[in-house]
């Protein structure tokens, strides 16, 4: 079989998320979103191209996050200013 090209790894969700480093509602989220398509099934489940899984999770991390707000110049514990304490 030389000059044969390597056919992709197939596998299910849960793998692929465990993959990624991601949860498998993940993973159903890209899919619902159109950003990452199952390349197969097995039975009811569907299979992803872990290589299509990694591009998927590249793009997400790549997509702006609501910065973190710093907490007040008077905070107390827990963030909480201190003139909310009583």
């Amino acid at each position: 079989m030389s000059g044969c090209a390597a056919l992709p790894t197939l596998v299910p969700g849960p793998l692929a998320a465990q993959e990624a480093g991601v949860a498998p509602a993940t993973i159903r989220k890209w899919v619902q979103l159109g950003h990452l398509k199952a390349a197969g099934k097995a039975g009811r489940a569907q299979l992803f191209r872990l290589e299509d899984v990694f591009a998927a999770e590249r793009a997400a991390r790549g997509t702006s996050r609501p910065a973190r707000r710093a907490p007040a110049d008077d905070a107390g514990p827990y963030g909480i200013p201190s003139s909310k304490i009583t």
